[in-house]
């Protein structure tokens, strides 16, 4: 089977938060191509029962968090159930603890999800923001999440990027006139994002979304 064909069959059932921010129409179609059968939900029951949770995102830190506020409890005990949750570029940014965004945007200390102990930072004055386009993802350490994605290349569309406190939060990095984080992780493993758009990232992008359903398959 080549990998742009969809499987026969699906493999993981995937809930898609949808709070409001983010791609929800092609990350689900991503998802199903990569073998999930998605549910688009802003119903927290439906996080119990899924083999996976996606937490997409596009635009401001702040406004994120603040759509998110009602998920945050539920993706906690998600998250320590050992389910795979997975933020997709402002929903990676989530998983952190603070931004500067909000800051500089005069929102004040906003508190992000907190499960990737860290903050967003603002790329440094010089670089062309937002960093968009292709770029190559270098992978540094072992997650089943890229596997075998190591040197390709996946679309960004970003400002910010994340800074862990742990270096061992650190899946994969890009180099746009700094070597920032593109893939983290949390330290058990079962939290992780892609700063980049998987779902806008073609065959690279594929193999990261199966690799996302094959991880929630095995928790089964």
């Amino acid at each position: 089977m080549s990998i742009s064909e969809p499987p026969e069959e699906t493999v993981a059932d995937v809930v898609i938060v949808d709070y409001g921010l983010g791609n929800l129409r092609s990350a689900t179609r991503g998802l199903e191509r990569a073998g999930a059968d998605v549910t688009i939900s802003d119903d927290p029951d439906d996080f119990a029962d899924a083999d996976g949770i996606v937490l997409p995102g596009v635009g401001a830190f702040s406004e994120g968090m603040e759509n998110a506020g009602p998920f945050r409890e539920p993706l906690r005990e998600a998250a320590e159930r050992g389910q795979p949750v997975f933020g997709i570029c402002l929903g990676m940014q989530m998983l952190l603890t603070t931004s500067e965004e909000a800051d500089r945007e005069g929102e004040g200390d906003v508190v992000g999800l907190d499960f990737i102990p860290g903050e967003n930072v603002r790329f440094a004055e010089g670089e062309k923001v937002p960093h968009m386009g292709w770029n190559e993802i270098d992978v540094e350490r072992d997650h089943p999440l890229v596997e075998g994605v190591d040197g390709e290349y996946a679309y960004f569309v970003h400002s910010y990027y994340a800074s862990p406190d742990d270096e061992d939060a650190v899946v994969a990095t890009t180099d746009y006139g700094v070597e920032f984080p593109s893939v983290i992780a949390s330290e058990a493993g079962n939290v992780f994002g892609t700063q980049f758009h998987p779902e806008k990232s073609g065959e690279t992008g594929l193999k990261i979304l199966r690799n996302f359903v094959s991880i929630c398959a095995e928790r089964d």
